[in-house]
């Protein structure tokens, strides 16, 4: 089977998943599941989203809610999970109330919290001590993604494990891709928000240098969007940026969680990252500014 899965609408067989962590992106995650036809149980710390999600996708399947992990991972084929970081990870996978204690010998748990490297592995060791399969999976593509089945999944497990997991999971996702073994879905999310943190600042660094110049930035970015420059980040959040709106998606309070991790690992491996470490400290000072939830392009608001 290959490792890469591109968005397709053949139904899957119905599954019993779980679902753990029901923010901005687990809430819309699980809703495809249900749509999907899986029965899906929920948990999340705040029982009152668990409740208002039931309500929401009780007609979409047999859906319902636990008050722990583990009763959410009993019986449960796959249990989903979409936390804030590492020490949420632990807690709800970990110890007498955590999903591990609760599912059956075989099963699947699916990460999609952006986290550490050494968690997933520290995570997929326990898992397989205890008969159970660990798939680190984290996401891209925002809170729009999520809402829309359209996210990319860069994943990190064993083959046997990916194979189970890919068909139910693209339920909300535009791609599902195995890079290698425990921990290597975590390194690629790395090199993803990377990637990012140097384009959004670029991008801010243009359009604060295109107002001074005196140019209408829209219709610059409408003209350099069809050639070399283009990006996502142009392409979404060019205009934004320029209007001043920052209410979008991925808040810098995450980025620089994220970032903490990039660097954390590069200190390890040795990796040189003089400009993501920079921007991490743009970032800082965006949340100095009070920008703490302010989305990823607020970059700009140093500039101005």
């Amino acid at each position: 089977m290959s490792n890469i899965a591109i968005k397709t609408y053949e139904p899957t067989p119905a599954l019993h998943v779980a679902f753990l962590g029901l923010g901005v992106m687990g809430y819309p995650m699980a809703g495809h599941l249900a749509r999907a036809g899986h029965q899906v149980t929920v948990y999340n710390r705040t029982a009152a989203k668990s409740i208002a999600w039931c309500a929401e996708f009780v007609e979409a399947s047999a859906s319902t809610h636990a008050l722990t992990p583990r009763l959410a991972a009993d019986q449960a084929d796959i249990v989903f999970c979409c936390v804030g970081n590492d020490d949420d990870l632990r807690s709800v996978t970990l110890g007498a109330d955590g999903a591990f204690a609760g599912m059956k010998p075989g099963a699947v748990f699916v990460d999609h919290t952006t986290a550490s490297a050494s968690v997933a592995r520290e995570l997929y060791g326990a898992a397989r001590n205890l008969g159970l399969q660990f798939v680190d999976a984290p996401v891209s593509g925002g809170q729009a993604g999520a809402q829309n089945g359209l996210l990319t999944v860069m994943c990190g497990g064993d083959q046997a494990a990916f194979d189970v997991a890919q068909p139910v999971a693209m339920a909300f996702s535009r791609a599902f891709t195995r890079l290698g073994e425990s921990g290597a879905g975590q390194l690629a999310k790395m090199v993803n928000q990377i990637c990012i943190a140097g384009l959004v600042q670029g991008l801010s660094e243009a359009i604060a240098f295109g107002q001074q110049a005196g140019l209408d930035m829209n219709q610059v970015l409408d003209v350099i969007g069809k050639g070399a420059a283009q990006s996502w980040q142009l392409d979404n959040r060019g205009k934004t940026m320029v209007a001043d709106k920052f209410d979008f998606g991925f808040a810098v309070d995450w980025m620089r969680k994220d970032l903490g991790l990039v660097l954390d690992e590069a200190k390890r491996n040795g990796a040189r990252l003089p400009v993501t470490a920079l921007v991490d400290q743009f970032y800082a000072d965006v949340q100095h500014m009070g920008g703490n939830r302010w989305d990823t392009s607020s970059l700009i608001k140093r500039l101005r």
